[in-house]
């Protein structure tokens, strides 16, 4: 991994899981009941994106998040070359709107963000339950067992799309046993090939729920290549339904 960012060192160390204290299914949904966020969230956002041929690139923006209809509208404002450009998450759609071009295209979650590791489905909700299910070895098990990433327990389980709109078809997670918190999470193409590696760095409190502050995503594909993303200046002031419109993000733009 680059430099830029920071050395990671895991151990994972095998131990016995308890099957009849909880399942695959139950942390699941306890990741997505503790990331749900109850109230209207608006915040900064840095995305820091390293390429093994082009460098470092530095991208500024706002960001506007309510969980309760799942919403959200992601802003650039720096560099000059982005800036204008946004993405917006209208009922059932995701939007692009690229500055230039002003004209919005219907995009899925799996759309990179200002053409960085990031995906559109990185910024709304965790919907864990609704767009995957366990998946099971060759025995119909679940595959779920308990290990220590670096010295923290967690669960280890792994997850199959039950629906097409997802950023990838399959994924496996490792969560804290105490908060089910994702800590790492490998993404895979249908082949099994592995495409992603995503770190949660750190998170905050809002509203007795968690948020991630820092993440940084790893292209397994072209080595070398990595993402982070970083919040900061969160309000939780209600936000104006004129905010999560087509219109409001073209006024934005102008």
């Amino acid at each position: 991994m680059n430099k830029l960012f920071f050395n990671l060192t895991f151990i994972f160390v095998l131990a016995p899981l308890s099957w009849g204290e909880i399942k695959a299914t139950e942390i699941m949904g306890k990741m997505d009941f503790w990331t749900k966020i109850t109230t209207d969230v608006t915040s900064q956002f840095t995305i820091t994106q390293q390429r093994v041929k082009q460098g470092t690139k530095i991208m500024k923006g706002l960001y506007y998040r309510r969980d309760k209809d799942d919403a959200f509208l992601i802003f650039f404002t720096a560099p000059d070359s982005d800036k204008g450009t946004g993405y917006l998450r209208e009922g059932e759609n995701m939007w692009f709107y690229p500055r230039n071009e002003r004209k919005f295209q219907l995009i899925n979650r799996n759309e990179n963000v200002g053409g960085t590791d990031a995906r559109a489905g990185d910024f709304e909700a965790r919907k864990i339950t609704e767009l995957y299910e366990v998946r099971k070895d060759e025995n119909g098990k679940e595959i779920l067992r308990e290990e220590t990433l670096g010295k923290i327990p967690v669960y280890y389980l792994e997850v199959v799309a039950k629906v097409k709109d997802v950023t990838y078809p399959r994924k496996s997670y490792w969560v804290t046993r105490d908060k089910f918190l994702l800590l790492k999470e490998q993404s895979f193409a249908a082949s099994g090939t592995l495409m992603q590696t995503a770190v949660y760095l750190k998170y905050t409190m809002i509203n007795k729920k968690y948020f991630p502050l820092k993440q940084i995503f790893i292209d397994e594909f072209d080595k070398g290549n990595s993402t982070m993303l970083e919040i900061s200046g969160i309000s939780t002031d209600k936000i104006d339904d004129a905010v999560f419109t087509k219109a409001y993000l073209e006024n934005l733009s102008k």
